[in-house]
């Protein structure tokens, strides 16, 4: 069995993914040695700061950042499917927006509650995905339709951004900026299990609709032939990975790169049955936003750089090599 098409990823991505977790534990403005660490997960640390600092400050964190990561991922790899474009991003069909407007809005109000900033951004999120799908349906939305709608619904939620930011005094600016650049420092905790439910019925229903994206990629003409009610097929999988892409926007901001370049190394490496990519994504998604993580908060520690800033500066020329790699044929 060949490695492109055997489940070699699964254990390569594993062992990535616990180092990872151990890396984004480790990381931060407060220096642990290895065995302290160790010592902390073991029940056997010495200083109950430590212990607090590890379990109840980074181990949610890392969480969150493996569950948003995950939930790109994975839905990259759907979106660029349905779209038949392997460049596409889970934020062109203008969920991005939705999710900005909504958080603006609120903060630009002068509210900073934990809860109300991701629900306001997850319902922006839903209004532009029912909007965009709206618009795709008046039109008898082929994938080609969907990504228009979603490009001007963006552009309508940026215009509106724009005018909430320009109207808004000087310090809810400020906070909406942070929180566009990328942010997962701003969820409560107790949200974790509420995500990991979302992200995992979500991912679920993209994975039992392997065999379905692996048709849209050889044409919706195609996949009608053989069987898929590409419609019905169509909304199941613009719903569940779009609400992968708003339930990731609302916990941590724009971080973009991630659903982008992830599936894209994913097919390069292991190859595109939707089966493994999802899967694989997934993971590799959620490894790659933990480190990405613990590089924000120990680069210019005890400051602390968006990780939206970190994913673009770390995705967008690898990126671009993976690019020049693939025209050059090598």
């Amino acid at each position: 069995m060949s490695f492109r098409h055997s489940l070699s990823w699964l254990p390569i991505l594993g062992v990535a993914l616990i180092v990872a977790l151990f890396l984004s534990l480790w990381s931060g403005s407060l220096t642990l040695s290895p065995a302290e660490l160790v010592a902390v997960l073991c029940g056997q640390a010495e200083s109950a700061t430590y212990t607090a600092i590890v379990l109840k400050i980074r181990l949610p964190r890392a969480l969150l950042a493996a569950l948003v990561g995950a939930a790109l991922g994975a839905s990259g790899g759907a979106f660029q499917a349905v779209l038949r474009n392997p460049l596409a991003d889970p934020y062109i069909l203008g969920v991005s927006g939705g999710a900005a407007l909504g958080a603006v809005a609120v903060l630009t109000l002068g509210y900073h509650s934990p809860v109300l900033l991701p629900s306001a951004a997850f319902f922006g999120a839903c209004v532009a995905l029912l909007l965009v799908y709206w618009i795709a349906r008046a039109q008898r939305g082929s994938s080609h339709t969907l990504i228009l709608s979603g490009v001007m619904v963006g552009s309508l939620a940026s215009a509106l951004l724009l005018f909430l930011l320009w109207m808004a005094p000087a310090d809810p600016v400020k906070s909406a900026v942070f929180w566009l650049a990328g942010n997962l420092g701003l969820v409560n905790p107790g949200w974790l299990p509420w995500l990991a439910v979302w992200v995992g019925v979500a991912f679920i229903t993209l994975w039992m609709q392997s065999p379905a994206l692996d048709l849209f990629t050889q044409g919706e003409e195609v996949a009608a032939d053989l069987g898929l009610n590409v419609g019905r097929s169509r909304l199941l999988l613009f719903a569940a990975a779009g609400g992968l892409t708003a339930a990731a926007v609302a916990m941590a901001g724009l971080v973009g790169f991630v659903g982008l370049t992830v599936p894209h190394v994913v097919r390069l490496l292991w190859g595109g049955s939707h089966r493994h990519l999802l899967p694989a994504s997934a993971l590799l998604g959620a490894t790659f936003l933990m480190l990405a993580d613990a590089l924000s908060r120990t680069l210019l520690a005890p400051a602390e750089i968006p990780v939206g800033v970190v994913t673009a500066m770390l995705g967008a020329p690898f990126f671009l090599y993976l690019l020049r790699k693939e025209e050059n044929g090598s």
